[in-house]
C-alpha cells in the first residue's frame, strides 16, 4: 500500500511539468518559474494530508503560485539592470521551422514586456482558460481589475505584434 509520501512523489512527478509551464508564463523567466513551482510544491507538501483526501492538490499548488506572484507585485520595486539579451536556447530534438522560431521569439519578447499583473491575467485567461471571475479569485483582485489588466495587456500586445489583432478580449472560449 502506498504511503502519503509516495502519493505526494507521484503527484510531483505527474504535475510538475504543467506547473512549471504555467509558472514560466507567469514570470517570463525559467529560474523564477522553477523557484515559484518549488515554493508552491513545498507548501502543497505541508498540506498534503488534507489536500490528498479532497483531491485538490493541483488546484491548491496553482493558487499558491498565483498568490506568490501577486505578492511580488506588491513588493517595493528595486531597479534591476540586465547586461543584455541572453542567447536563445537551441531547439530540442530537431529543427524548427524558421518562421515558427521567429514567431515564438516575437511572442516571448512581447509577453516579457507586459507588467507582472498583465502577464498573470493573460496566462490565466488565455493559457489556463479561466473566466474573469476565476482569475480574479485566484489572484485575489476584483473582476474589474482583471478586465482592465487584460484590456491593457491585449492593447499592448497588439501594438507590438499586429498579427494578434484577431484576439478578442473575451478569451479563447468566449467565457
Amino acid at each position: 500500500m502506498a504511503t502519503r509520501e509516495d502519493d505526494y512523489a507521484t503527484f510531483v512527478r505527474a504535475r510538475s511539468h504543467a506547473l512549471l509551464r504555467s509558472a514560466y508564463l507567469l514570470t517570463g523567466d525559467q529560474h523564477l518559474a522553477e523557484d515559484l513551482v518549488q515554493e508552491a510544491l513545498a507548501r502543497t507538501h505541508r498540506s498534503w494530508s488534507r489536500l490528498h483526501e479532497t483531491g485538490n492538490a493541483e488546484a491548491y499548488a496553482r493558487r499558491v503560485m498565483y498568490h506568490l506572484q501577486v505578492s511580488v507585485w506588491r513588493r517595493r520595486k528595486v531597479a534591476e539592470m540586465l547586461p543584455g539579451d541572453l542567447p536563445e536556447q537551441t531547439a530540442r530534438g530537431g529543427h524548427d521551422d524558421p518562421d515558427a522560431i521567429a514567431w515564438r521569439m516575437t511572442l516571448e519578447r512581447a509577453l516579457g514586456s507586459l507588467s507582472k499583473r498583465q502577464r498573470a491575467v493573460v496566462v490565466l485567461r488565455y493559457f489556463e482558460d479561466h473566466t474573469e471571475a476565476e482569475a480574479a479569485d485566484m489572484l485575489g483582485v476584483s473582476v474589474s481589475t482583471v478586465k482592465t489588466q487584460t484590456a491593457r495587456a491585449l492593447e499592448h500586445l497588439r501594438k507590438l505584434v499586429p498579427d494578434l489583432k484577431e484576439f478578442r478580449t473575451t478569451g479563447g472560449t468566449g467565457r
